[in-house]
């Protein structure tokens, strides 16, 4: 499973843009974007979606196995 952190890095790189045009492009500070690529645990849910949206995804409700709950 990637890591959110990985796929924003990733996907930023793939379509060439640096922090600075991700966050202007999706309407985010420059320090959300960082902190995001830094894995940080506590973020609005919202301004992630906002992010993510540029790449053709969304956060959302992700069912856990059995094993996973334990």
């Amino acid at each position: 499973m990637t890591s959110l952190r990985s796929f924003v890095k990733r996907k930023r790189r793939e379509l060439g843009l640096t922090q600075i045009e991700l966050a202007d492009r999706a309407g985010v500070g420059l320090r959300f974007v960082r902190e995001l690529e830094q894995g940080k645990s506590s973020l609005r849910l919202d301004k992630v979606n906002q992010v993510l949206v540029l790449f053709g995804h969304c956060m959302g409700p992700v069912p856990l196995k059995r094993h996973d709950l334990s």
